[in-house]
């Protein structure tokens, strides 16, 4: 079955997935999170890609984007990957790639689930140097090290002044995603599907001329003539 394309659709938020290779750390330590911080905060800057959240895990990175254009993602996880793995290999020997094939994809519906998916990442860890939650619970703000993030509507939905969203994203966090929601999400991610409902993964299909959301399996049911 040939490769369906990646789904990249300009001004919707995309939940980027890129897996490590088994054998190798992409991160050693905190200077190497840095690096990849850096190279990151280039690349959205020179793509115009909006950088809402990120999480440097020790077997994959996730990252929550907002293009400008569809075709920004792609130019922007190519040009992390060539300043970022030469960095990588400078400092620790090695050659080739770090991760498991090509990056996945998948559009995340505005709203709630944008939200669910944001208190994912942000709660992969509470180290600074592998996810920016601090820019939603105490207000850090972007510097060298820091990326700027932006927020989606739904965070500043959550109340009214910067200390009534960080208390309620704080208690978001603490209360976390029920486990069976978490396995959905990753599902869909990590298939480069819709993240959403049904009606989202429609029209997110029909702005992209391709399936959003896996087929049922088996045989499609014969009608009656």
């Amino acid at each position: 079955m040939a490769r369906l394309p990646r789904l990249a659709l300009a001004g919707h938020t995309h939940w980027v997935v890129q897996l490590s290779h088994q054998a190798l750390t992409p991160f050693v330590d905190e200077q190497d999170r840095m690096q990849y911080l850096a190279a990151l905060q280039l690349a959205a800057q020179q793509e115009d890609v909006q950088l809402l959240a990120y999480a440097l895990c020790d077997g994959a990175v996730h990252l929550l984007l907002t293009p400008r254009e569809g075709p920004s993602l792609g130019r922007l996880m190519q040009a992390v990957g060539r300043r970022y793995v030469s960095a990588h290999h400078r400092r620790h020997g090695g050659s080739g790639t770090l991760w498991n094939g090509r990056f996945r994809c998948a559009v995340v519906e505005p709203g709630a689930t944008l939200l669910e998916v944001l208190c994912f990442i942000d709660s992969q860890g509470a180290d600074i140097s592998r996810t920016g939650q601090r820019h939603r619970t105490v207000g850090e703000t972007a510097g060298p090290a820091v990326p700027a993030l932006a927020d989606p509507p739904a965070y500043w939905a959550l109340g009214n002044t910067p200390f009534d969203r960080q208390a309620a994203w704080r208690q978001r966090l603490a209360d976390g995603l029920n486990p069976a929601r978490t396995d959905a999400l990753l599902k869909a991610a990590l298939g480069s599907w819709a993240v959403g409902s049904a009606a989202f993964a429609q029209t997110v299909a029909e702005a992209a001329a391709r399936p959003a959301a896996p087929r049922p399996r088996g045989r499609p049911r014969r009608t009656a003539a």
